[in-house]
């Protein structure tokens, strides 16, 4: 069981969290044109939506593509049904390169990545362990993976490594993930609906299903899910799909949209969490031998506190409150709040949603989420992205429209978070139809910023400005006897009786990847105590002490802190 929090927390962090949460004031701004991300994102029908996947959207990723120390930008896009493009004009996914002055460079052409689709989900991983990460891609048709060649381009190595799957399946979100710590990233794939393109209902089709007595596309209910796919990394290149012998088909068909890999029960070994739409949701437990057992149900993270199925969309892992476990949230459809799951040490989670303060919006359909300190003051906020799926409800009367702004709920470091949407600046309070979300900071200027992906429009970059008034220390994690991208590696950072934690992951929010880089505020501290690397494969423990605060440092496994960067000029 967890130690109580009134037993290790310093009061006078928490006194000061509570009486003075709004400082340092924090604006959010929409900076994406400006940054040079002008080319808008295609889905489906803009006014009318007739089949589910025009209106499920897809992630995006912020990743460091050419090791320059700087956040690139991956988009995804998608396609309408029974359009004809002119040749060369049909939508494709875009890579942007930073050019470490706030704006980006569309390299797709030279990069290889530029493909049309209905592409959903993108997670990152060094597969290979060639010091080079690469992109994993899912698609409604067939994923892809690509190697990064390190030169700038990609390759499509998906029969090569064994990934093709010759039917048409909806894949959604991924994580790359050592489930079996050997030091070579395997793949988790998450499978929505099981969607024949050949099925679906023609633009002059009268069938149709009802939502709040409106006409609207059908699904996810009545429709066949999928199950989901755990691929074993063979160390050669090449992946074996052992979903069966692992565990991961025993729940069956889900609606699976979103996985996260974390150590939830802080045994050394990596789970998975599922965010299921319509559906219990998923935890897969390691049970340190190849296989997964689903313990979601008996963990109390599978339904609502009211044991309700929930349309699970997005999640965003932390230990919110400090106290060395890993709590999860976990965004859902509208007429319902979101879910804060509370981790007790014991094997089970509480749903502390609205004891926490973050059931208080209902009425938006949920996506992306992540957990950011926005403020550096050493406690992880709440950034969550809205959109609904029904463009034709903006004609009647109703409280929710299709496009929303988007949420901010900041951590009193009391258990508790305050809704602060309205004071956190025009990129929060603006509105869009939004899906995917990533967090990183692009400009190195040591504040948490995000990537928005909108449906049929710009994307959004909110740039954060005056997060970086507080202290702060990132730092970026290469392995040696581990995967070189030290997914699964754990760091502990210690300001006297204040103990943050996090571990580098692959796929979260909704189907999109965030900076592999840990973030971590100080507050008012300008030296840090100590910094704990555990590494997955070995377990063993690095400890670095008196660390300078406001740093990039780079620490490779075995060899120590090998770089440090100070943050980029405002």
């Amino acid at each position: 069981m967890a130690t109580p929090l009134w037993q290790w927390r310093d009061p006078t962090l928490v006194e000061a969290a509570v009486s003075n949460p709004a400082q340092p004031q924090v604006q959010f701004v929409n900076v994406a044109q400006q940054a040079g991300l002008s080319v808008p994102n295609v889905w489906g029908g803009i006014d009318h939506k007739r089949s589910i996947i025009e209106a499920k959207g897809s992630g995006l990723a912020f990743f460091d593509y050419d090791h320059d120390g700087w956040l690139d930008i991956y988009l995804t896009n998608g396609n309408r049904l029974d359009a004809h493009w002119p040749a060369g004009k049909a939508p494709t996914s875009h890579l942007y390169k930073n050019n470490r002055d706030g704006t980006f460079t569309d390299v797709t052409e030279k990069s290889g990545l530029g493909v049309t689709g209905w592409q959903t989900g993108v997670c990152v991983g060094d597969y290979d362990n060639d010091g080079w990460d690469d992109l994993f891609c899912t698609f409604w048709g067939h994923n892809i993976l690509f190697h990064n060649n390190g030169n700038g381009t990609f390759t499509d190595v998906t029969h090569k490594a064994g990934l093709r799957q010759e039917r048409v399946r909806w894949g959604a979100g991924c994580t790359f993930l050592d489930y079996d710590r050997n030091g070579h990233l395997d793949l988790f794939v998450c499978n929505y609906i099981k969607l024949d393109p050949e099925k679906i209902a023609g633009a002059a089709d009268t069938h149709y299903c009802q939502w709040k007595g409106v006409p609207i596309m059908c699904g996810p209910r009545g429709l066949p899910g999928d199950t989901n796919i755990l691929y074993h990394n063979n160390g050669d290149g090449t992946f074996t799909d052992v979903s069966e012998k692992s565990g991961i088909l025993k729940p069956g068909p889900r609606y699976s949209i979103t996985s996260v890999s974390y150590d939830f029960d802080n045994d050394g070994w990596p789970d998975i969490y599922v965010a299921v739409d319509s559906q219990p949701s998923i935890l897969f437990q390691n049970n340190h031998d190849g296989t997964f057992t689903d313990v979601a149900v008996m963990a109390g993270c599978a339904y609502s506190d009211g044991g309700h199925e929930q349309a699970g969309m997005g999640v965003a892992v932390a230990d919110y409150d400090c106290d060395g476990l890993f709590d999860i949230f976990k965004t859902n459809f509208a007429d319902d709040t979101c879910n804060l799951y509370h981790n007790n040490g014991d094997g089970t989670f509480s749903d502390v949603t609205f004891a926490a303060g973050v059931g208080v919006n209902n009425r938006y359909v949920a996506w992306g989420c992540g957990f950011i300190d926005y403020d550096n003051d050493g406690w992880q906020d709440i950034l969550q992205v809205n959109g609904h799926v029904y463009p034709e409800i903006d004609k009647y009367h109703f409280d929710q429209t299709f496009k929303n702004q988007r949420l901010v709920y900041k951590n009193l470091g009391n258990g508790r978070f305050k809704d602060v949407s309205s004071e956190m600046g025009p990129g929060i309070t603006e509105h869009f139809s939004s899906r995917g979300a990533a967090f990183g900071d692009y400009d190195n200027d040591g504040d948490m910023d995000a990537l928005v992906l909108n449906m049929n429009d710009l994307p959004s970059l909110l740039r954060n400005d005056g997060g970086n008034k507080q202290n702060w220390i990132k730092i970026k994690l290469v392995g040696t006897k581990c995967n070189r991208t030290a997914i699964g590696a754990r760091a502990r950072v210690i300001t006297d009786k204040h103990i943050q934690m996090d571990e580098v992951n692959s796929g979260s929010s909704v189907m999109s990847q965030n900076d592999l880089r840990l973030h971590f505020g100080l507050g008012k501290v300008d030296t840090v105590d100590a910094i704990e690397i555990k590494w997955p494969t070995t377990q063993k423990i690095e400890r670095f002490t008196q660390v300078k605060a406001n740093q990039i440092l780079t620490i490779r496994e075995g060899d120590g802190i090998v770089g440090s960067l100070k943050p980029a000029s405002p």
